[in-house]
């Protein structure tokens, strides 16, 4: 009895104590800053990038230009993100933050149906009406929809599904922050029938209850990586 006892209240206390283990985005830092290098010899390995010498950062570290410039969206789907995560910043390395820009095609530009594993996604628009979403998880996966024009604020809770589609007659613009340093991106149309090597077109003519020749021909097309 003694030891049920316990091991209920050892259960009860990590229960407890488990919304402070879990985060929604990355870890907090234990410095100021670990600006990302690529050089191994003087670097300390955190949260997968070594770190520079604090004394040797300056601010080309923690700076990007380019924002401000519209991007080519001649592509299949209509859309073209610009991100600036630890890859394009380097001091952003363990600050658990990013942000990219997303300019749209006129009506039908496309941020196609996505997931960020690591991150929540914040969006505002600056230009345009966009049509914005998300679905729940299972069982309900129930959708979630909002029309925004510029100054709207939309949020998308991390790891759901979620698009972003032009229904304006002119282009465009909107800017997103995510809770990540590197939140990582899976379009669900290229996972699926885009992957590398091919999923077998059995799994997937049950999965989407398709015409095998159907999948076959989806696994045959060019998927755009619009991230």
């Amino acid at each position: 009895m003694i030891k049920r006892l316990q091991l209920f209240v050892a259960a009860f206390a990590i229960l407890a104590f488990s919304p402070l283990l879990a985060s929604a985005s990355d870890p907090s830092p234990l410095q100021d800053f670990c600006v990302a290098i690529n050089d191994t010899k003087n670097g300390v390995f955190v949260n997968g990038k070594f770190c520079k010498d604090p004394k040797l950062a300056n601010a080309e570290d923690f700076f990007y230009s380019g924002l401000n410039i519209p991007r080519n969206t001649s592509n299949p789907v209509g859309s073209t993100v610009t991100p600036v995560n630890v890859a394009q910043i380097p001091g952003l390395n363990t600050l658990g933050i990013s942000l990219v820009r997303i300019d749209y095609a006129p009506y039908s530009g496309l941020n196609p149906p996505h997931t960020h594993p690591r991150a929540m996604d914040i969006l505002v628009v600056l230009e345009g009406t966009l049509y914005v979403g998300f679905v729940t998880s299972n069982i309900d996966n129930r959708l979630i929809t909002k029309v925004l024009n510029p100054g709207k604020v939309f949020v998308f809770p991390v790891g759901l599904i979620h698009f972003k589609f032009n229904i304006g007659n002119t282009k465009a613009v909107a800017f997103a922050g995510l809770s990540s340093q590197n939140p990582g991106v899976i379009t669900i149309a290229n996972a699926v029938f885009g992957s590398n090597p091919p999923i077998n077109p059995d799994v997937l003519t049950k999965a989407f209850q398709l015409d095998k020749n159907i999948v076959t021909y989806l696994q045959s097309k060019f998927w755009w990586d619009h991230s």
